[in-house]
């Protein structure tokens, strides 16, 4: 019997430019945007002395081709509606630009590769 793993989430792109084209500002916005969703994680909030301190992975900061993003997983819709829409509306708000798109893994380092003759 064959069993069919369901598809990973998508991922929805926020872009720091606005429909017009202009350059969002300020200039941390994605780091603050991810910062505030930091604590929606696998496993729920953990909290004390060693709590992790960094992003969640639902909701990261990135640099693609020059222009800051914020990639935001589907999944966070699941696990906290409220966050999600929190995401969503700030884009609308601040009329950026969104993209539905999937996160390509950097391909391995070509040192491993066997050369052509």
């Amino acid at each position: 019997m064959t069993v069919f793993s369901p598809p990973p989430p998508r991922q929805v792109f926020v872009q720091g430019l606005t429909k017009d084209g202009r350059t969002f500002r300020p200039s941390d916005w994605a780091e603050r945007l991810a910062g505030a969703m930091s604590s929606f994680r696998p496993g729920g909030n953990r909290g004390g002395i060693g709590a992790f301190i960094g992003y969640s992975p639902y909701c990261v900061p990135r640099v693609i081709n020059g222009v800051k993003c914020v990639i935001v997983s589907e999944a966070l819709r699941d696990i906290e509606p409220m966050a999600w829409d929190f995401v969503m509306n700030f884009a609308r708000d601040n009329e950026l630009q969104v993209a539905e798109a999937c996160l390509v893994p950097d391909p391995p380092d070509r040192q491993d590769a066997p050369e052509r003759p």
